[in-house]
């Protein structure tokens, strides 16, 4: 009874090895995807991060089509130069130039640099109604811009709240992708889960807040 047994795990075994026989080469090409993965992310996240401080540093993610049209509606009427902050592939800066803003990228990664400056060629964007710039945002004065569209990480929006109420003008508008203001109060709001945004007008947040009436 024990020979059956054995033969018939072996009988099992065999068919089982002859389904998947080359188990060397899925290993092999699982490596080379995360190889692959790896590459891409050195290429388009690393070179940003040296040149940012460790605390202020935000992983590249690009904004969804649906997320894009969000911005794009709480912009809408609005005028005056705009800022995108951490511009990436330039997607938001592109959209931006379609509602007639004149727009400045700001992208430390200079892969997507190039990439955004070239999508801009390619879509016909004229000249001068989108710049993107090799530029720390954290270290410029952003007081020109009556517009900022930032698409960030939650560990740095509390840092940005402080730089931007003390440089922007009152009739400034801050649109903020996925992650809001800790401490600010929104305006407006569009859409819903990872897609939602929300609109600050820098008038209403300079306000002081209502004291409560003593017990």
């Amino acid at each position: 009874m024990e020979d059956s047994i054995e033969v018939i795990l072996q009988d099992h075994s065999a068919k089982y090895l002859h389904r998947y026989p080359d188990n060397h080469a899925l290993a092999a090409g699982s490596g080379a995807l995360l190889a692959g993965c790896y590459g891409l992310w050195a290429m388009f996240v690393l070179p940003g991060f040296r040149r940012v401080p460790l605390r202020l540093k935000v992983p590249y993610l690009p904004s969804s089509v649906e997320q894009t049209a969000n911005v794009m509606k709480l912009l809408q009427g609005r005028q005056g130069a705009l800022a995108d902050l951490g511009s990436g592939d330039g997607r938001l800066v592109l959209a931006a130039c379609s509602q007639g803003f004149r727009c400045t990228g700001f992208e430390v990664n200079p892969v997507l640099l190039a990439y955004s400056r070239a999508r801009a060629r390619w879509s016909g964007v004229p000249a001068g109604h989108a710049r993107f710039v090799n530029q720390d945002f954290w270290k410029t004065d952003l007081s020109g811009y009556s517009n900022v569209t930032a698409f960030l990480a939650p560990g740095v929006m509390q840092a940005l709240e402080e730089k931007l109420l003390a440089e922007l003008p009152d009739d400034g508008r801050v649109v903020a992708c996925r992650f809001p203001f800790p401490r600010w109060t929104p305006s407006h709001t569009e859409g819903s889960g990872l897609d939602r945004v929300w609109a600050y007008d820098v008038i209403a947040v300079r306000k002081p807040r209502p004291q409560n009436p003593a017990a």
